[in-house]
């Protein structure tokens, strides 16, 4: 069961290039929340790569729950 979900996604090579670095920094901000799936996916066109991350998350076991910027739902970067 998750309670928030994270998406991040980008469509520029750069974009997709750090997305890596901004899932990671955004785990690092939020170590109280516990990441219980993800799901990434790739969808393209012919001039376009759009590359997204999506995690759901939970409050971890013994942590009260905190609303925190950033952690909505299909909120992006």
């Amino acid at each position: 069961m998750f309670t928030g979900v994270k998406v991040f996604s980008a469509t520029k090579a750069k974009e997709r290039d750090d997305l890596g670095e901004q899932v990671n920094r955004w785990l690092r901000a939020n170590s109280d929340l516990e990441i219980v799936d993800r799901t990434v996916t790739q969808s393209s066109d012919n001039e376009f790569h759009c590359l997204t991350v999506v995690l759901f998350y939970r409050n971890r076991a013994g942590t009260k729950p905190a609303a925190k910027p950033g952690t909505g739902t299909a909120s992006s970067g």
